[in-house]
């Protein structure tokens, strides 16, 4: 195990610090042409998307279910940004995800699961089968890629299970806003407001976190690749989570077909408790985290990097938010945000620790850990005064 490094010697009172110069990174014509591609991409489904919505709502409609749709989708996200409160993932990627969701995924599961029930029906078949059998692979299928492609072109900032559950229900909750934008939109065009308030209730009321549990079950998958070694298991465990998302939607789409009472009942006896053993799941991964982060950051309190006070603090969320408070009332906002970039920083740091000791970490780890803990140093001083 590569030891933690070694605080350079201090002067008076301010640390001597020498790092090579970074090189500029450098963006080759490659991955510029696969940004334009899929910014294209986003854009594209999203207004093909959108015209389809339209087309089967109408605009009085599509207004009505886009307001509705709405509500569910603050205390979904805020719940989901909870759980990453020990690093915040960068939000450009935050938002890839959610309209990845929202319009790729979502303009894909238009066109096949419709083309699905078509070809079924024409080979004499139950078009509703469809929901059961195609549906769940197409959507989970589409959703789950906002995951991969994050894990395979955004590596240093995918730390481990917690990101992966992130990235997975964002994606989620941006399919389930532009599907009950449909189906609020549709039952308000063609049934009325009584209908519209059921279809409401049962969406986004009894199920806002569906679709997002369902994709969550890919970023289990991904975050445990992103975390090991073992090529069998980075291989195998995406795969099993996928396995799982497909099979809970299959369920979930099941249960949906028995009518109100039987999805009422299905839900209480089997939905619910799939639903808390999820939540269960993610929030020992984030107990999981705050370990990683009271272990590597004793390492770095031991070194010199931090004060054991300080370690102590940013291993816990409580004592985050009450040092942001003090920061602030003592030294004003500047001070605040020093504090919060200091604690981010070192939670960035420690998690490429904790990657560095599995050998999951990228090439370049130990200079981009030097350079982290210097930024650390420096940022020490917005809100400790002179």
């Amino acid at each position: 195990m590569e030891p933690f490094p070694a605080h350079p010697p201090r002067g008076e009172g301010e640390p001597h610090l020498h790092l090579p110069e970074r090189r500029p990174r450098r963006t080759g014509v490659g991955r510029v042409l696969l940004r334009v591609a899929v910014v294209l991409l986003v854009a594209g489904c999203g207004l093909l998307t959108l015209l389809l919505v339209l087309s089967d709502t109408g605009i009085t409609g599509f207004g009505v279910g886009a307001l509705l749709a709405l509500l569910p989708v603050f205390p979904v996200v805020a719940a989901i940004l909870w759980l990453d409160r020990y690093e915040h993932e960068p939000p450009a990627q935050l938002v890839f995800a959610f309209v990845w969701g929202a319009f790729v995924a979502t303009f894909v599961a238009l066109v096949l699961n419709t083309s699905s029930m078509e070809l079924i029906r024409a080979a004499g078949g139950d078009p509703d089968s469809a929901a059961v059998l195609v549906a769940p692979v197409v959507e989970e299928t589409t959703k789950g890629l906002a995951v991969l492609l994050l894990f395979l072109f955004r590596r240093r900032e995918f730390d481990g299970v917690v990101d992966g559950v992130v990235y997975a229900a964002l994606a989620g909750v941006g399919f389930a806003f532009v599907e009950n934008v449909l189906y609020l939109g549709r039952s308000f065009a063609d049934d009325g407001a009584t209908v519209t308030a059921v279809t409401f209730v049962v969406r986004c009321l009894f199920s806002p976190f569906a679709h997002p549990l369902f994709t969550a079950a890919i970023g289990v998958g991904i975050g445990i690749a992103a975390s090991r070694r073992s090529r069998a298991l980075r291989v195998l465990a995406p795969l099993a989570g996928w396995v799982v998302a497909v099979g809970l939607h299959a369920l979930w789409n099941a249960t949906a077909s028995q009518g109100l009472q039987g999805f009422v009942g299905t839900y209480v006896v089997l939905q619910l408790p799939i639903f808390v053993a999820a939540v269960a799941l993610a929030v020992a991964a984030r107990t999981r985290e705050g370990r990683v982060l009271r272990r590597h950051l004793a390492g770095y309190a031991q070194a010199g990097w931090i004060t054991p006070v300080e370690a102590r603090m940013l291993a816990s969320l409580p004592e985050r938010s009450r040092a942001r408070d003090w920061a602030g009332r003592t030294l004003g906002p500047q001070a605040r945000t020093a504090m919060r970039d200091f604690q981010e920083l070192a939670s960035e740091v420690a998690f490429l620790r904790d990657r560095m000791e599995r050998g999951t970490a990228p090439a370049g780890a130990a200079e981009a850990e030097l350079a982290g803990l210097q930024s650390m140093w420096r940022l020490r001083r917005g809100f400790l005064a002179a």
